[in-house]
């Protein structure tokens, strides 16, 4: 199936299903935290699918794609033990937040590549990872993600101490 290993084809879905959490929680409620299913399915997918990629070397040995999977581990783990922080500190809620964040652009920048190296299956849009157009895309999607943690910052700045862990209906 273009081109995918086994365990290529199982981590893509899970990756696919962490992303749509992500997504789902962002859009939602502007942000991704663990106290609620969907965020803990992200978490779990997250994981798993970083997991997971450390099996694949399509490319070759150890790559970028290996080291962004091991950092988006660590930044995965930084956010749920902030997530897990017993006071409401603010600056919890931000590393929470962030770092949530953070690890969901990590997924689009694999994403984009392995998905447009591929699609159309006749004509792929992208050369490879270091394809200059490919670039221009991740750059649009890393100032997408500024946008977006300067409107969590500032939602979180204006939310009074007892609210700020609590999800809008």
């Amino acid at each position: 199936m273009l081109g995918l290993s086994a365990l290529g084809a199982v981590h893509t879905a899970i990756a696919l299903i962490a992303v749509f959490c992500g997504f789902a929680m962002t859009l939602r409620f502007g942000r991704i935290g663990t106290d609620l299913p969907l965020g803990k399915a992200y978490v779990a997918c997250t994981a798993l699918a970083c997991l997971t990629s450390l099996g694949i070397f399509m490319h070759g040995g150890f790559n970028a794609a290996h080291s962004l999977a091991l950092m988006t581990l660590v930044v995965l783990g930084v956010a749920v033990a902030a997530s897990r922080s017993k006071d409401a500190s603010r600056i919890a809620i931000y590393v929470e937040t962030l770092g949530f964040s953070t690890t969901l652009f990590f997924h689009l920048i694999p994403a984009l590549n392995e998905t447009f190296t591929r699609f159309p299956a006749d004509a792929p849009l992208f050369t490879g990872p270091d394809d200059p157009r490919l670039q221009r895309v991740i750059g649009f999607m890393f100032l997408a993600y500024a946008l977006g943690i300067a409107l969590q910052v500032r939602h979180i700045r204006k939310t009074p101490s007892p609210l700020r862990r609590s999800w809008p209906a």
